[in-house]
């Protein structure tokens, strides 16, 4: 993707223009639970703190583990909050009441810090937001995280709010689509977006019944992230380096049965169709190419990828039908890898890995956000490297 001068070293290439009237990504930020927990001890650990016995169930996550490229994750989920809360892991326990009340918090934790490190390179007073966009399929309460998080930060109190819930993995780039409307129809206002997951409502000990909860356990991770949006950035303090310029949503009809989640008294249960790369596969470059033509694109090997990594073998899908080069979306297999899947937040995970690429000379002008989750919905995002 990039290219080096006579002595090796990479060269950075000259900043474009953002477009009039457009929006532009701002600052980024992340934050994450404080236990970190390399891949190759997990299986112990989930075992140990289930008091699971059943050898062919751990053999099979060992299996998964391996297979989904993931290397390190960070959880809320801790021996401390096992010790406290025994039946988390107790089969068939009524646990609603004391997941949330671990997650609640521990979301809004997680989003003010990464709102805080967004802000901070922003370099803009937090008084300046006008908006705030906070997505999460963590938490369940009145008033939401939105309105803890605002006061937290010391916004001002006619903050313009608005929560998306239960979305899932779709969640991030759904925000950027909400946060780009808002941006460009209310000039001169930034918009604060805020995402943050844990997979407290969904722990549960291992079952042979239930496949899929093997496969969370394999893949995903707890975390926040944030972005400020705005159009026509103010050259002497702010610093876009994306912009947004195309937003699509779409749902495959009939296909609402493939990712399934129900709220229950032991928290959230998750169904995953093993259909689902297949229909992602099926319907994908058409969507590409529906995003692609607002900006006469035609060419795949052409475009930087930023993908959600719901998992290795949608990015091999994906990257297998669109035939695209080896390294298109090494910054989606990166994110996985050091991260897992954090459902709405991995975007910007993403994005974030992305734009240290593009800083370098040669990098790509246009770009693809794309995310998938429950619907199945589609959400794709036309980018401009600035």
């Amino acid at each position: 993707m990039s290219k080096t001068d006579n002595n090796g070293a990479p060269r950075h290439h000259l900043k474009r223009a953002s477009t009039p009237g457009k929006a532009t990504v701002l600052a980024i930020g992340k934050a994450f639970p404080r236990q970190l927990i390399p891949q190759e001890r997990l299986v112990e650990g989930y075992f140990r703190d289930t008091k699971c016995e059943d050898v062919s169930i751990k053999e099979k996550l060992e299996r998964l583990c391996k297979t989904t490229t993931v290397k390190t994750r960070y959880t809320v989920m801790s021996k401390e909050i096992i010790d406290k809360y025994p039946e988390l892991a107790t089969e068939g326990s009524s646990t609603i009441k004391q997941r949330l009340e671990i997650a609640n918090p521990a979301v809004v934790e997680m989003a003010f810090e990464a709102s805080l490190a967004c802000i901070k390179e922003w370099g803009r007073p937090a008084t300046d937001i006008t908006h705030i966009i906070y997505v999460s399929s963590s938490e369940i309460r009145l008033p939401g995280g939105d309105l803890y998080l605002a006061s937290q930060l010391g916004l001002k109190n006619d903050v313009n709010r608005v929560m998306l819930y239960f979305l899932g993995c779709y969640g991030g780039v759904t925000g950027l689509r909400v946060a780009k409307d808002i941006a460009e129809n209310n000039p001169g206002s930034r918009v604060l977006l805020t995402t943050s997951e844990t997979t407290i409502l969904g722990f549960r000990p291992p079952n042979k019944e239930r496949p899929y909860d093997l496969v969370g356990a394999a893949l995903f991770g707890d975390g926040a992230a944030a972005v400020i949006i705005g159009t026509d950035p103010i050259t002497s303090t702010e610093s876009p380096f994306m912009e947004l310029n195309y937003a699509v949503q779409q749902f495959l009809p009939g296909t609402q049965n493939v990712i399934d989640g129900r709220l229950s008294e032991e928290g959230i249960n998750f169904k995953l169709g093993r259909d689902l790369p297949q229909k992602i596969e099926d319907n994908i470059e058409e969507f590409c190419r529906k995003l692609m033509s607002k900006a006469s694109l035609t060419e795949f090997n052409d475009l930087f990828w930023a993908v959600h990594p719901g998992g290795p073998a949608i990015l091999n899908r994906l990257e297998n039908t669109l035939k695209l080069n080896k390294g298109k979306l090494e910054c989606s297999r990166r994110a996985l890898m050091d991260y897992g899947n954090v459902s709405s937040n991995t975007i910007f995970y993403v994005m974030e890995y992305m734009r240290e690429e593009l800083k370098r000379e040669g990098g790509e002008e246009w770009g693809l956000a794309l995310a998938f989750g429950p619907g199945i919905t589609f959400e794709g995002i036309l980018l401009r490297s600035l």
